[in-house]
């Protein structure tokens, strides 16, 4: 093990350098650009392809056509960037074609500000293009949780044969933290993809795509991409601080979840019972998880860095069991612990009066 000081863009870099990706596009914008600049310097010394494109559309093209070639390929972008790949992402589920995609999201809506955001939650998990497909969804806390779940979605793109995003808010991107990193070696590579268009001498042609027109085969089509999306139930991914008789369940991810442990500590010196429950994939979403902590705490209090998005979610999981209350905010503002131990207080009716 080696021991480095990395920004989460940086961990990003190295850790799909660590999982054998071959081609990398990117296109610069703000507060992603550390990967496509440290991704510029670290392909070409690993013999690797590194591509800036003209464009986000262009930079996802270019994956896309890597990845269907069988190689291992990855983009980079920021929340407006993400919007402009859409169209892509939705031809990739389609298509079957491996890939990992990274959003280190900002302030929106519109181009917002530069400033850390979880508003892209609702794009990242319910499509975010057209027709009905899902990806996985993974979302880290830390710079090193951020290294292992780049080199996790290049192994679950390739398990699924599927996009899988990391949806990174833009603080942890900047946050520098100490990353042990296993020594580079070569990486031990899936078998060689029996539907890549690798040349079709010795064999029979290959064909990939997602215009279906004959009658009854995008139906078939759709209803098999369903059962795979239903497949991705097994790689459910959390984290639970639990404590014997709590009061309220705090569900939080990413690096809201850091101001919420700090809060939860807190209440918990103060006598407040509490757990914390931490989605680590928000695609598929823990559901039973959060149903069963919520009918043990009877009281549910959902952070976000927004106005509410993965909230849609938790009700859904909870149902009637448990209220479900909210705190969060827009725009790129981070929540301060001392914020987010007033909103505990307020959902357990226990507010502080001065």
């Amino acid at each position: 093990m080696s021991r480095q000081l990395l920004k989460g863009n940086e961990a990003i870099t190295e850790a799909a350098i660590a999982a054998g990706c071959r081609f990398y596009a990117g296109y610069p914008i703000t507060p992603q650009n550390e990967i496509t600049s440290s991704m510029s310097v670290r392909m070409p010394e690993e013999g690797r392809v590194f591509i800036q494109a003209e464009s986000e559309l262009a930079a996802i093209n270019l994956v896309f056509g890597a990845a269907v070639a069988g190689a291992r390929a990855m983009t980079t972008t920021s929340s407006p960037g993400f919007s402009l790949m859409q169209e892509e992402v939705s031809y990739l589920s389609a298509g079957e074609v491996s890939c990992v995609l990274v959003n280190v999201s900002r302030g929106g809506p519109g181009l917002g500000n530069i400033q850390s955001s979880q508003a892209d939650y609702f794009q990242a998990v319910k499509g975010g293009g057209h027709g009905d497909y899902f990806n996985i969804v993974l979302a880290p806390s830390s710079v090193e949780e951020t290294y292992r779940m780049t080199i996790l979605a290049f192994d679950l793109a390739d398990k699924y044969r599927s996009p899988v995003i990391m949806l990174v808010d833009g603080l942890l991107g900047q946050l520098m933290e100490t990353v042990d990193i296993e020594k580079m070696k070569p990486a031990t590579l899936p078998p060689k993809r029996d539907w890549a268009l690798d040349g079709a001498k010795g064999r029979k042609p290959r064909r990939i795509q997602s215009l279906l027109m004959a009658e009854g085969a995008l139906e078939k089509h759709n209803y098999a991409l369903a059962e795979k999306f239903r497949s991705m139930e097994k790689e459910v991914r959390f984290e639970l601080d639990a404590q014997e008789g709590s009061e309220l369940l705090v569900v939080a991810y990413g690096a809201t979840a850091r101001a919420a442990r700090t809060a939860m500590k807190e209440a918990r010196s103060l006598g407040l019972k509490m757990e914390l429950l931490r989605p680590q994939t928000l695609y598929p979403f823990p559901s039973k998880m959060i149903r069963e902590a919520a009918g043990r705490a009877k009281n549910v209090l959902v952070v976000e860095m927004n106005l509410g998005q993965m909230i849609e979610d938790v009700r859904l999981a909870v149902g009637d069991v448990a209220p479900v209350h909210f705190f969060g905010r827009p725009g790129g503002a981070v929540a301060d612990p001392k914020e987010i131990l007033q909103a505990m207080r307020k959902a357990l009716g226990k507010e502080a009066h001065a």
